[in-house]
């Protein structure tokens, strides 16, 4: 994999946990997640008329762009649904492992093939992010909900990434979020109005309300993923560049310990090793 591939993934991995933790930590995730949508939305509609972007360029591809906002919808919601029930630390790394599904999906259904040492380092990322879900006494599945949500959110993950990774060959990255994140704000929208009517709405500080934490986790989900595109615009393997985003995964860690007090962070570190580890030979090798 090309040096510049690499930085603009490990760029974006650095990101990508930061608004995860800001979405965690609002008192509603599902009204957080939305106003994310809606400031990438904008992000990207700016961002797109500075360049002169052309917009109606994604009228050619609407069969992918439909198949990227159900992949969008699927992880935004599991996603939401995840971080009001599980540890950020717990279950980002199931959310993460969309590698699998890439590999999966391209090898049965688009006729791919991969090294087996890419394969082998995949399976290290893989594993790696799955070790860090261990603790002492638990099991993984103490939780069920919280695991097929999350399980969910990571299908969703990898379905995206392949339709965005597909319309990098036609379409300017800013057009991609804008079409998408304004499709999915609107479906987003409508289904927290039908949550809100249907049990009470949770209790809003003004300093949630505030423009800097209404707008900084858009505005970095925006930052991170447009990175990730621009290394499927300049020739990433999707499955080796997803695989490389898993750097984001002891990066969670991180932060749920600091920020959430989600323990037992000695052994999850140990595991984020391996993970490590499955990054660089991706990189090496793919």
């Amino acid at each position: 994999m090309e040096l510049e591939i690499v930085l603009l993934v490990l760029a974006s991995a650095v990101m990508h946990p930061v608004w995860n933790l800001l979405i965690k930590k609002h008192p509603d995730p599902q009204l957080g997640y939305l106003f994310l949508t809606i400031t990438m939305s904008v992000c990207a509609l700016v961002h797109g008329l500075a360049t002169n972007a052309d917009f109606a360029v994604a009228l050619t591809i609407l069969p992918l762009v439909g198949l990227s906002v159900c992949g969008q919808i699927l992880y935004g919601t599991c996603l939401t649904a995840t971080l009001q029930r599980g540890d950020l630390s717990a279950y980002y790394p199931i959310i993460r492992s969309s590698p699998v599904f890439i590999v999966f999906v391209s090898v049965l259904f688009l006729g791919k093939t991969y090294p087996l040492i890419v394969v082998l380092g995949i399976a290290m990322v893989v594993c790696g992010g799955v070790l860090l879900l261990y603790r002492r006494g638990s099991h993984i599945l103490d939780d069920r909900q919280a695991f097929v949500f999350a399980f969910l959110a990571m299908c969703g993950t990898g379905i995206y990434s392949l339709a965005d990774a597909r319309m990098m060959q036609t379409i300017e990255p800013s057009v991609l979020l804008f079409v998408v994140d304004g499709i999915m704000a609107l479906v987003l929208g409508a289904l927290w109005l039908g949550r809100r009517t249907a049990r009470p709405a949770p209790v809003i500080s003004v300093r949630d309300l505030s423009l800097f934490h209404l707008l900084l986790p858009g505005v970095l989900a925006y930052a991170s993923y447009y990175l990730i595109l621009l290394a499927y615009q300049f020739g990433g393997d999707v499955a080796s560049v997803t695989s490389v985003r898993q750097a984001s995964i002891p990066i969670s860690v991180a932060l749920g310990g600091l920020f959430l007090r989600e323990g037992t962070m000695v052994r999850r570190f140990f595991a984020a090793g391996l993970l490590a580890l499955g990054i660089a030979i991706v990189v090496l090798n793919g």
